[in-house]
């Protein structure tokens, strides 16, 4: 049987588990529910991550057993399958190369950016080669990726930000390739606003000081996608990630390990960068990834 090629194609790539959920798990629930074909492609498995918690605190990679990756595929499992509708098969993660493939770097000047198997050291061609090889496969119209910083720096983020670049340019050369390309971000009013409405810290959390949370301008915002109806999804999704993410009682606020807090937002932010910023009209934001493309 001829497998259906669905309509509308959503790659989403991302650096470690988690990362998908943070930055666009509303919008990965969106449009599993519209019957998007979707699909999640994680660059490591975030070995190098820091657990919260005593349960799991022995899978750290520093001192410990160094299965920390292995855990977080399963956490990986969980939170997918928290975003797909309840009547579909739960979407399934993917890795670039195949899990294991390329380890998390972690942070920028850490030992283990210096593991032979970490992403930074992948000779550059060969994390390109395979995401082209996924881009010639799945031929999705529209792929999100991270901006050029990283969103806050990481080495493996701001890798992934390169490799997806340079794999579209790679594929457009040979007639091919997605129609648009956004940047996954965070809208400075919509963060300010979630602050704003924070009732209670929890306890041994604190505020962010301001300029922390990394964010842009309002009006370098091309996309806003309306995230409220999956909201419960995400917010399972995120405590799903119980190694790396907790999720306040009241829901609307989580955590990472350093207890910074940070408000859940109703709506998801986009930069559109191919075709340029200056082809969605001035004054004016899309609502819909695919807008143009249906």
């Amino acid at each position: 049987m001829t497998e259906t090629v669905a309509a509308r194609r959503l790659l989403l790539v991302h650096a470690h588990p988690d990362d998908e959920t943070i930055m666009t798990g509303g919008t990965i629930a969106r449009y599993l529910a519209e019957g998007v074909d979707v699909r999640v492609l994680t660059f490591t498995l975030g070995e190098e991550g820091e657990v919260i918690g005593d349960e799991w605190a022995q899978l750290v990679a520093d001192g410990g057993a160094d299965q920390l990756g292995g855990f977080r595929i399963l956490e990986l499992t969980r939170a997918l399958a928290a975003l797909s509708p309840v009547d579909e098969p739960a979407l399934r993660p993917r890795f670039l190369g195949g899990a294991g493939r390329w380890r998390d770097s972690g942070m920028a000047g850490s030992p283990s950016a210096d593991h032979p198997r970490a992403l930074v050291q992948a000779p550059s061609d060969e994390p390109v080669d395979a995401l082209v090889e996924v881009l010639a496969d799945f031929a999705p119209q529209v792929v999100v990726s991270y901006d050029a910083s990283g969103t806050y720096g990481h080495p493996d983020h701001k890798l992934v930000h390169e490799v997806t670049a340079a794999a579209v340019r790679r594929v457009r050369d040979h007639g091919a390739g997605p129609l648009k390309v956004y940047e996954s971000v965070t809208e400075r009013s919509a963060l300010k606003a979630g602050l704003a409405g924070v009732s209670a810290v929890p306890e041994g959390w604190r505020m962010p000081v301001d300029g922390e949370l990394p964010s842009y301008p309002d009006d370098a915002i091309t996309t806003e996608i309306d995230i409220r109806t999956y909201l419960p999804h995400k917010v399972a999704a995120l405590a799903a990630h119980a190694t790396q993410v907790t999720v306040a009682e009241s829901g609307t606020e989580y955590a990472l390990s350093n207890n910074i807090l940070q408000p859940i937002a109703d709506h998801e932010h986009f930069i559109l960068t191919e075709p340029h910023r200056h082809d969605v009209h001035a004054g004016t934001r899309e609502t819909d990834l695919f807008a143009g493309i249906d």
